[in-house]
């Protein structure tokens, strides 16, 4: 991924002598270190000081590419950001071409969402150095994306109930709701008090802006009871929130939940957002509206999402007849 024809160990304006690796730049040579990597280190921050090289560019489109996002997409785009300063440490932005991104590309293969997420990101900022007269042209225009596994899993009855019973106090009530409402787990942790009424739960999706209200029925009142028996701070807001502080959980703490309980139920490869797959796929069986349930915007969307988790019945012929 190194475009130099000589010392392809070392990125541009680099050279080693005297036992240590030195940047040159007008003129000037600046001590980086004994200890390639060490240099490479002071190499980047260098570059971003100076304003120049792949790093600051990243810094600099950020604010651009991330103002109107939502949390969750800038959360994977800063992961993206940071792994491409760190790979494109001795890049400037006129050197990353096709076959760069290419090569990018494939060294994340094995994880191709994440694969595709970094394309993504770098294919936003390079066109921020387009539009900023940086650069001529997009280089990952033309890099096709990585077929992504689409998960399949479905929890069954049983794992649910194992999975339930060996849950905390805490978490119980938040596998239900999340089962119940179909939700995002996100969505179901910013349930404000204010939220629920005598008509069910309203909702704003996070990830789609979605509005809708998900009716109250027996089952999803016992749950939110259960949910507002809990120990609670009177200045928390929301359903679920923390004893001291009344903050609202944060999914790493539900998640670890989650697991704990999945470990003692020995119940593998079971996630938080199986719930809403389990959820939407028991819709459609029990003859409900599974798009309404799930917010999607198209039937086509929704109908994907449960084919990778339904299971088709087929009835087997008969023998008799052969036997006459």
């Amino acid at each position: 991924m190194r475009p130099r024809k000589n010392n392809r160990h070392l990125p541009p304006c680099v050279y080693e002598k005297h036992g240590a690796f030195w940047y040159v730049k007008k003129g000037k040579w600046t001590r980086l270190g004994n200890d390639l990597h060490a240099a490479l280190v002071e190499y980047a921050r260098l570059s971003a000081a100076q304003g120049s090289g792949m790093p600051a560019l990243i810094d600099r489109a950020w604010p651009e590419i991330t103002r109107d996002l939502k949390p969750s997409t800038v959360k994977q785009y800063r992961y993206a950001a940071d792994e491409l300063k760190r790979v494109l440490v001795e890049f400037e932005p006129g050197q990353v071409t096709p076959r760069v991104v290419a090569e990018i590309r494939q060294h994340y293969a094995a994880t191709p969402n994440m694969a595709n997420r970094i394309i993504s990101f770098l294919r936003n900022v390079m066109h921020y150095a387009v539009e900023n007269q940086i650069i001529e042209a997009n280089p990952c225009v033309g890099v096709r994306r990585l077929k992504e596994k689409r998960r399949d899993r479905y929890l069954t009855d049983a794992e649910y109930r194992a999975i339930r019973a060996a849950g905390s106090d805490n978490l119980r009530p938040i596998i239900d709701i999340c089962y119940l409402t179909g939700q995002r787990i996100n969505d179901i942790l910013g349930i404000r008090l204010a939220d629920i009424t005598d008509e069910g739960i309203r909702f704003t999706q996070q990830k789609t802006g979605a509005r809708l209200l998900i009716e109250m029925t027996d089952d999803l009142r016992a749950a939110i009871n259960e949910a507002k028996a809990l120990r609670r701070s009177v200045r928390g807001l929301t359903l679920f929130c923390t004893m001291r502080g009344g903050r609202r959980y944060s999914y790493a703490t539900v998640r670890d939940m989650w697991h704990t309980a999945c470990q003692r139920a020995g119940v593998d490869d079971a996630h938080l957002h199986d719930l809403r797959a389990k959820a939407i796929t028991d819709a459609k069986n029990q003859g409900l509206d599974p798009q309404a349930l799930s917010g999607h915007t198209t039937e086509a969307m929704t109908n994907r999402y449960i084919r990778a988790r339904d299971t088709v019945r087929a009835k087997p012929p008969s023998i008799r007849q052969l036997s006459n």
